[in-house]
C-alpha cells in the first residue's frame, strides 16, 4: 500500500512539473510579443529594454541564487562561453521581433532542435536522430505555408517585406546562437555548473552589454518616463514572467524531469505566441493556409521531439 502510495504522489509531482513546464514553455511563447509590443507600441529603445529588464531581474534574483552557487564556478571558462553566446541570442531576438511578426521569430525558434542536430552531426561526427530530415522537410513546407498570402492567386503569394527579411535573419542567427547554447550545455553538465550559477551570469553579462551598447548608441533612456501603465504593465510581464519567471521554471522543471520530457512539449510555445500575439498586437493566422503550416509545424516538432525522448529513455541505465 505504501508502494502505490508513493508512486501516486511521484505520478501526481511528474504532472506538477510538467504544468511549470508548460507555464516557462508559456513564457517562452510571450517573449517575441511582449518584445515586439514594447519596441514598436512602447517605443522603448531596444538595448535599454534588454539592460534594465535583465537589471531588474537581476536584483530579485541574484540574492536567492548566491546562497546556492558556488562562486568558484563564475571563474570557469565554460560559463563565459554561455554568457556570450546569450547574449548573442538576446540581442538578436529582441531585434528580429522588432522587424518581423512575432508568429514568425517563434516559428524560426522552434526549429532550434533540428538546427541542433545538424551541427552535432557536423561539428562532432555525431549520427542524425531518426525523423531529422523529414522533419526539416516538413517543417520548411509548414512555414512556408504561415508566411503565405492569398494562395488563391488574389495578391501577393508571401506576406515578407523587406524589414521582414532582415527580422527572420535575425530570427535565426537567434536560434543558431540557442543551438550552441544547448550544445554547451552537457559540457557545462560535465563541469558540475548549475542552471542557477548559468543563469546568474547571464543576466549579469545581459546587463552590462547591453547597457553599454545602449550609451554608446546614445539611446533615450527618457523614454520610460513618457510610457503609460498599459505599457508599464507589459514590461512588468516581460520581466516577470520572462526574463525571471519562465528561466527560472525552465531551471527547476529540467532538474525533476530531465531535458528530453521538458523539451518535448516545446511546440506549446507557438500556440502561446498565436494567442497573445492576436490579443495583444492584432497579429492573427487569417486563412486556412495558414493555419494548416501551423498545424504541420506544431505535429512535426512534436513528433520530433518525442521520438527524440523515447530514443533517449531507450538507452538510459
Amino acid at each position: 500500500m505504501n508502494e502505490v502510495a508513493v508512486a501516486r504522489r511521484a505520478e501526481r509531482a511528474t504532472w506538477v512539473w510538467m504544468g511549470v513546464a508548460l507555464l516557462a514553455h508559456t513564457g517562452w511563447g510571450a517573449y517575441p510579443v511582449l518584445a515586439r509590443y514594447l519596441q514598436t507600441v512602447s517605443a522603448l529603445p531596444s538595448m535599454a529594454l534588454l539592460s534594465l529588464g535583465n537589471l531588474i531581474a537581476l536584483l530579485v534574483y541574484a540574492p536567492f541564487a548566491l546562497r546556492h552557487v558556488d562562486r568558484r564556478v563564475l571563474c570557469s571558462r565554460v560559463i563565459w562561453a554561455f554568457a556570450l553566446v546569450v547574449v548573442l541570442r538576446a540581442i538578436t531576438n529582441l531585434l528580429a521581433a522588432r522587424y518581423t511578426l512575432a508568429i514568425y521569430v517563434q516559428l524560426i525558434t522552434l526549429m532550434t532542435p533540428l538546427l541542433v542536430a545538424l551541427l552535432s552531426a557536423g561539428l562532432f561526427r555525431e549520427a542524425l536522430p531518426p525523423f531529422t530530415w523529414p522533419a526539416i522537410g516538413f517543417s520548411f513546407a509548414g512555414s512556408l505555408l504561415m508566411m503565405s498570402g492569398d494562395l488563391g492567386g488574389e495578391g501577393p503569394l508571401f506576406r515578407i517585406g523587406r524589414g521582414d527579411l532582415a527580422g527572420l535573419a535575425l530570427a535565426l542567427t537567434s536560434a543558431l546562437c540557442l543551438a550552441f547554447y544547448m550544445l554547451l550545455v552537457p559540457r557545462a553538465a560535465k563541469q558540475a555548473v548549475s542552471g542557477e550559477a548559468v543563469l546568474l551570469v547571464q543576466l549579469i553579462a545581459l546587463t552590462l552589454t547591453t547597457g553599454a551598447i545602449s550609451v554608446l548608441l546614445g539611446e533615450d533612456a527618457g523614454r520610460f518616463t513618457a510610457i503609460g501603465a498599459s505599457d508599464w504593465a507589459v514590461f512588468g510581464a516581460f520581466v516577470g514572467f520572462v526574463l525571471l519567471g519562465a528561466n527560472v521554471g525552465q531551471i527547476a522543471a529540467l532538474r525533476r524531469l530531465g531535458a528530453p520530457r521538458v523539451s518535448s512539449t516545446m511546440a506549446w510555445r507557438l500556440i502561446a505566441t498565436l494567442a497573445l500575439a492576436a490579443l495583444l498586437l492584432g497579429e492573427r493566422l487569417t486563412s486556412f493556409w495558414q493555419v494548416l503550416g501551423a498545424g504541420i509545424v506544431l505535429v512535426t516538432i512534436t513528433i520530433y521531439l518525442s521520438r527524440q525522448r523515447q530514443g533517449v529513455a531507450t538507452h538510459e541505465p
